[in-house]
């Protein structure tokens, strides 16, 4: 496959050419990239208007995944969140205000959708107590509920969650497209999904819009993402996807991310697949020598690793703490949870290292509390609350005091409460759980 975005950047770089032109370094060697580094110059095309090498290199991209038609990000799957939700605000019928019917474990470039574009969210809950913020099931009974009592612009989800859950996404789809709803989701974490086999990838499981962070899970530098536009959605996505992305995201986007999302394209159509089977198939046989060394591991995504630090009988800090000692750094973790990511580019001896580190796990699981479900009331609009005066109190004193900003850290920025509403006791008790000491509050 061609990469016409790499090869004139380096066909530029080697012209010797006086560049009169920004970035300001000049192509002089600082970090030692600075030669690939370009601005929109004759022949690099232009993102949020690509007709050339950029259109070429994303049209590469469309055939790989299979999509009615993707756009390239070069500021992560924060700018195609907010993309995706424009296009499906603009697309609603006129007369009524917009509202988004989303899972709760929503992240949180949702709700700056929200005050940025001026749509309500409603809430898509865990039918039964969860366990952590990052998930939130929701299944298509639950779904087919909900659109009964709400007619929104969308249904949003988020698959797979943080700890590497996913949603049966066919069978949302379809409950969707029977409500004439578009289903819109985040699958920031699963862009290698269309390369299983058979591929789990939200684009061929009918999905109309999905986001992918490519450099989560590719080998894409950081800021890389794909919009995917499926092949049965509406046309209006399509023909407007450039203009959403174009909406939130910068004029002079990084050539040095376009150029691996090129990259990446010659390194998909070749034996990625093969590679990608062959960590999956690995990556599974670890899950099973570490349950029988005593661990608790989850059933996940084909490339996390997530322990179960409190069947574990461990604090998430202190296990994550002990793997650094051993040279590993995880993905994430809190009290409860630890995460792992692989992709084809960990070689055999982090498997191994991984395994020396943790040993063999003999404590008894600790208590695992269900999470309450922090349903505060709605005092004003989610736009309204995050335009509107601010102050940061401790946490202990935001009781009843109206949520000002979403107060989580990233990752996994799963907000404990919505900007808008009045933070009542189980919020207080998740800012507590999760260690959150300052939430800003409306003054």
């Amino acid at each position: 496959m061609n990469t016409p975005i790499a090869d004139f950047v380096r066909a530029y770089a080697a012209s010797g050419c006086a560049r009169l032109h920004m970035p300001g370094h000049k192509g002089r060697p600082f970090l030692g990239c600075e030669a690939l580094d370009v601005t929109e110059i004759t022949g690099a095309d232009e993102l949020y208007g690509a007709a050339g090498i950029i259109a070429q290199s994303e049209k590469n991209a469309g055939a790989l995944f299979g999509s009615g038609r993707t756009f390239y990000a070069a500021e992560g799957s924060s700018q195609c969140v907010r993309a995706m939700l424009a296009l499906a605000v603009w697309s609603a019928p006129p007369g009524r205000r917009p509202v988004v019917l989303a899972a709760r474990n929503a992240h949180k470039s949702l709700l700056y959708a929200a005050a940025l574009l001026d749509f309500d969210v409603a809430w898509l809950w865990p039918e039964s107590p969860g366990q952590s913020l990052c998930a939130c099931p929701v299944s298509p009974a639950a779904l087919e509920r909900a659109l009964e009592e709400t007619r929104p612009a969308a249904v949003y989800v988020t698959s797979p969650d943080y700890l590497g859950g996913a949603c049966d996404v066919a069978a949302l789809a379809a409950v969707s497209h029977r409500r004439g709803v578009p289903l819109l989701v985040d699958n920031a974490h699963g862009a290698y999904l269309r390369f299983l086999s058979p591929s789990r990838h939200p684009m061929d499981l009918g999905a109309d819009l999905c986001c992918d962070s490519a450099h989560k899970t590719l080998p894409v530098l950081t800021g890389g993402a794909y919009l995917h536009v499926g092949q049965g959605a509406p046309a209006f996505f399509g023909e407007n996807g450039r203009r959403a992305l174009a909406l939130f995201g910068s004029t002079s986007p990084s050539y040095l991310i376009l150029q691996s999302l090129d990259l990446c394209n010659q390194y998909l159509a070749g034996d990625y697949p093969r590679r990608l089977a062959e960590t999956a198939g690995a990556l599974a046989a670890l899950r099973e020598r570490l349950r029988g060394r005593g661990w608790a591991v989850r059933d996940t995504e084909p490339l996390k690793l997530t322990i179960d630090c409190a069947a574990s009988g461990w604090e998430g800090g202190d296990l994550a703490a002990q793997l650094r000692s051993g040279g590993v750094e995880c993905e994430y973790w809190d009290r409860d949870d630890l995460v792992c990511m692989w992709t084809p580019e960990n070689p055999p001896t982090d498997f191994e290292r991984l395994l020396d580190c943790l040993g063999e796990n003999d404590r008894p699981s600790r208590p695992r509390p269900p999470l309450p479900q922090a349903r505060g009331e709605a005092v004003c609009s989610i736009r309204e609350a995050m335009f509107r005066p601010w102050e940061t109190v401790p946490a202990a004193q935001a009781l009843g005091r109206v949520c000002g900003a979403p107060t989580v850290a990233c990752p996994p920025a799963v907000p404990i409460a919505v900007a808008g509403e009045r933070i009542g006791p189980e919020a207080a008790a998740l800012f507590a759980r999760y260690g959150v000491d300052r939430v800003e509050v409306l003054a």
